[in-house]
């Protein structure tokens, strides 16, 4: 799962994406508003940490835009500025959450789980299913026909953005900025994705997976049942 902290204050920003990073979470950070509209138009996030007082604008305009885009992003405004109506226009603009500051860094990692699991949960059901294959979210648990695999931390990434796609046509690109981030665009090649798609692969199928992993030439990569 991807997460964007915004937020200005360096040592709180620090000690956020160290815990987060440590929760196993893709983890990108932007320190002002500038740099905050740059990351949320050029890339996409499972959930986005939001401190509405930026020192060179606000951040509920952020939250005006991501609404305007239809984004699907998970919010959690992350504000020492505690005003109800500060409050009630973030949770209408469609903010899923309201942490003031201070805070400890345990309710927060809490409160990113109980958004996602909001977003994915189907009749309280957090995990994520295709074909014989089920992600248990809350525990990155990966099991096929009921048996549990063991993934690497990157194959397990993977396996979670394409069952979150399923049947759609995944650009390698895409696949690789939602995997590694955004520093991604340093690199001039893709063949990490490739070894990683391939090793990914592999334990699907000798684990008996009903769903296989395609490649598109010259595009990238579809997760379909092994029946199409």
């Amino acid at each position: 799962m991807k997460i964007l902290i915004i937020e200005d204050e360096p040592s709180l920003q620090e000690l956020m994406f160290k815990t987060l990073v440590k929760e196993k979470y893709i983890v990108e950070t932007a320190n002002n508003y500038k740099e905050a509209c740059f990351k949320i138009t050029d890339y996409q996030y499972d959930c986005i940490l939001l401190d509405i007082m930026l020192p060179d604008g606000n951040g509920l305009k952020l939250l005006e835009e991501l609404k305007k885009q239809h984004r699907k992003e998970s919010i959690i405004i992350i504000s020492a500025k505690d005003s109800i109506e500060d409050k009630v226009y973030g949770l209408e603009q469609g903010a899923d959450d309201y942490l003031p500051k201070p805070f400890h860094l345990a309710e927060l990692n809490a409160r990113i789980k109980s958004v996602m699991r909001r977003r994915w949960s189907k009749d309280g059901d957090t995990s994520i299913r295709f074909g014989n294959i089920r992600i248990e979210t809350d525990s990155f648990r990966v099991f096929i026909a009921d048996k549990e695999i063991n993934l690497l931390k990157k194959e397990y990434e993977i396996l979670f953005y394409f069952l979150n796609h399923p049947n759609h046509l995944i650009d390698k690109a895409v696949l690789a900025e939602a995997v590694w981030g955004d520093h991604i665009d340093q690199s001039d090649n893709f063949y990490f994705v490739y070894a990683q798609v391939k090793n990914l692969r592999q334990q699907l199928k000798k684990a008996g997976a009903s769903v296989e992993i395609r490649s598109v030439y010259g595009f990238g990569y579809k997760m379909v049942s092994c029946e199409n």
